[in-house]
């Protein structure tokens, strides 16, 4: 796609999680040289353990001697990329490494964000391009870096790169082309990142950034801050929501609209799908399936195979998964809830008499929303992590609130409080990594500690 030769040249590798070592790897396989830096100084990756030099702990200022370039992996943020822009050093992110890799014969890319909703529509876009072609791409923030898709330079083109992106990845993503491009919604997020809400809105937007004319933008249409942003695209857009009059007067191409029982994608002509499926349950997973399914058509796919996907879709870990039944009670694990906004979304999606587990590292957002879903519904909240001052705070006035500090802690109070017919939830509305090192890890943990629960866990998640 691009003439990037890696070959001879240098490159310094910002952040050695997933994203950092698959760039790694696809680099040392086309001749590179690199070293590598994480904050981390525990970081189980050594320096003898790495086919090249690595510094943990206290950042070197040797560290930007004789560098080509740097690869910067999302969690680190820009900004403290000062002294690389001062001596000229190129800073790509792992989504342009791997796209500047691509083999001449491989497909467009297939971008999916938004502040919430982005893994499942990514996950069932995939799904249902995957009906017709099974080589599809499925990756980015969503858990496989795209470097990992070329890491072996014979590698073959794959006919579709479908990606989650965050805003993180977004920022480092240069001119990286989404042919399309979809933006589910915005909400606060990140405002311990970022200083302000606009600057969180504007790497959002970078989806758009050199969308090609003929490629397409598939956009909430009900959600005011997605509409303005996407006027930034050169592309087609296309537009769903629940509400018909939120379709109208906006220009779009074609519209995706809901239904009695599903909703209907009017694209050229207009196909009906029908959403049963208990892993798409929610308002908030409607949507997710109207965004996915407008991209699937514009994409190629047909009707009977976009319907395959809505019918088996699994669902996601950690995305109001339902963990199993004890006594009655409902266990649910929504850890990848890391901000208020999801945690409404999960609390809109319940039934009532609700136990919330909530908690973590808060990212700035107020707590308001979060109270006002749980108005009538949550029955406690027990609060778990660093932020759980500020929870309780939020809750005292309409809700009782049971200091818990720990998730273990906090599944068991729960299981002695919860009663049959209600639902333990963990939505904790806060990052993870005051005391777990992902969301991944946090519901883990949730889920291993209700299996252990007596009684016996009935209906379980991975049973």
């Amino acid at each position: 796609m691009t003439d990037f030769r890696p070959r001879g040249r240098t490159f310094g590798i910002l952040g050695l999680g997933r994203s950092g070592l698959a760039s790694a790897r696809a680099l040392l396989a086309r001749g590179a040289r690199l070293r590598g830096f994480d904050e981390n100084p525990k970081l189980s990756l050594g320096a003898g353990s790495a086919p090249f030099p690595v510094f943990l702990g206290e950042f070197p200022e040797r560290f930007w001697e004789g560098l080509d370039a740097i690869i910067v992996s999302p969690g680190v943020p820009l900004d403290k990329l000062t002294r690389a822009c001062q001596a000229n050093i190129p800073v790509l992110g792992e989504i342009e490494l791997g796209w500047r890799l691509f083999p001449t014969d491989a497909g467009p890319i297939l971008g999916v964000t938004g502040t919430n909703g982005k893994s499942t529509t990514t996950a069932l876009l995939g799904a249902a391009l995957r009906e017709r072609w099974p080589k599809t791409f499925v990756g980015g923030n969503l858990g496989i870096p795209l470097t990992e898709a070329y890491a072996d330079p014979s590698s073959p083109g794959r006919p579709w790169h479908v990606l989650e992106l965050s805003s993180f990845q977004l920022e480092a993503m240069g001119a990286v082309p989404c042919f399309g491009a979809a933006l589910l919604n915005i909400a606060p997020d990140h405002l311990d990142r970022y200083p302000s809400a606009g600057a969180y809105s504007g790497a959002k937007a970078r989806i758009f950034a050199g969308q090609p004319a003929a490629g397409f933008a598939v956009v909430n249409a009900s959600d005011a801050e997605v509409l303005r942003l996407s006027q930034r695209t050169a592309a087609r857009r296309f537009a769903f929501a629940s509400d018909p009059e939120a379709l109208q007067g906006g220009g779009f191409a074609g519209t995706c609209v809901a239904v009695d029982g599903g909703f209907e994608v009017r694209v050229e002509q207009t196909q009906h799908f029908r959403l049963k499926n208990r892993s798409l349950r929610g308002k908030h997973n409607i949507a997710n399936a109207m965004a996915a399914s407008t991209m699937a058509t514009l994409a190629g796919a047909n009707t009977q195979e976009i319907q395959a996907a809505l019918d088996t879709f699994p669902g996601l870990a950690h995305r109001l998964e339902f963990v199993g039944i004890i006594d009655g009670v409902e266990w649910v694990n929504d850890s990848k809830a890391t901000n208020v906004d999801a945690s409404v979304v999960a609390l809109e999606a319940l039934a009532s008499r609700v136990w919330l587990i909530a908690g973590g590292k808060g990212k700035g957002a107020s707590y308001a929303p979060l109270v006002a879903a749980g108005k009538g519904k949550v029955q406690g909240v027990l609060t778990v992590g660093a932020d759980a001052a500020e929870i309780a705070r939020a809750f005292a006035e309409t809700t009782p609130v049971y200091a818990c500090e720990s998730v273990d802690r906090a599944v068991a109070r729960a299981h002695a409080m919860a009663r049959a017919g209600d639902t333990v939830l963990l939505s904790p509305a806060c990052a993870s990594y005051d005391q777990f090192a992902h969301f991944e890890e946090r519901g883990d943990a949730f889920k291993a500690l209700v299996h252990a629960l007596p009684g016996g866990v009935r209906g379980a998640s991975g049973q």
